[in-house]
């Protein structure tokens, strides 16, 4: 009887995995567009969906630091069907905020898509050609300087208050609902300074809309050479603040379901 049981068992998660997807699956990006988490969703998820032979619908859910969209894809039915992109913050909100889930019990790890850094840069009229011309004028003028981040907890608002703590000098933070809100005020010189992931950043400084002046890694990026880090512009050795991007499932999604996921993100 035991055996049957078992055989029952094995077969019916075998036919989940060759089932599954039936419909469209949906991605919970909980920042709005325009951000490293919104474009890196992007550029897989055509390839995705041609590998699951579904269509990978993408639906932003901006607010609270990625707190509201993540709580969306907690609540969330685990069959499969919605997934979550997150930041770093994933792991600092329950630090910040009062949250309606716990992130260890109420979501299982898809997989690691991407480890990246942080980028400082300001708007182009500003005077501020290197990390030292920044922080000498924060130095001058206490409390005037503003910068931008993502939102509060995220590594942008990180990388922001290390800075600050590593040089002692005192700057406004403006936390927007994600980075695209936020290079966007700094690009039309509503806030002069901006801390945001590089993958989003690099582009705009490439087009000459904001000026790149150093990384937050304490090596330089492959994919930009020519911009120092922090810790070699000041001097700072212990200066390093890094992000990633993974994915994750509502706890209790199967396992053959998260097993196809990984697979087809592998691919891309």
């Amino acid at each position: 009887m035991k055996n049957m049981l078992f055989a029952l068992l094995f077969a019916a998660s075998a036919a989940t995995a060759q089932e599954w997807p039936q419909k469209p699956v949906r991605w919970v990006v909980p920042f709005p567009p325009g951000g490293s988490l919104d474009i890196v969703s992007r550029m897989m998820q055509n390839r995705v969906a041609e590998g699951l032979g579904q269509p990978i619908l993408i639906e932003n859910r901006g607010g609270a630091g990625g707190a509201v969209g993540t709580a969306e894809v907690a609540r969330s039915a685990p069959d499969g069907y919605t997934f979550l992109f997150a930041l770093s913050s994933h792991t600092i909100n329950p630090l910040l905020y009062k949250l309606s889930y716990d992130v260890e019990r109420d979501f299982a790890p898809v997989s690691l898509i991407v480890s990246i850094p942080q980028l400082l840069a300001v708007n182009p009229a500003t005077p501020y050609k290197s990390v030292n011309d920044l922080v000498a004028a924060a130095k001058a003028q206490p409390g005037k300087l503003s910068y931008a981040s993502a939102g509060n907890g995220t590594p942008s608002h990180i990388a922001g208050e290390l800075l600050k703590l590593k040089t002692g000098i005192d700057l406004v933070h403006v936390p927007y609902k994600g980075g695209g809100p936020a290079i966007t005020d700094t690009i039309a010189g509503h806030v002069p300074i901006l801390f945001l992931t590089a993958a989003v950043v690099i582009e705009q400084a490439r087009a000459g809309k904001v000026r790149p002046l150093a990384v937050t890694t304490l090596k330089r990026s492959p994919g930009a050479p020519e911009i120092p880090t922090v810790a070699e512009a000041l001097g700072l050795p212990d200066y390093e603040v890094d992000s990633w991007i993974a994915m994750f499932a509502p706890a209790k999604t199967p396992r053959s379901v998260i097993a196809r996921m990984q697979k087809e993100l592998a691919r891309v």
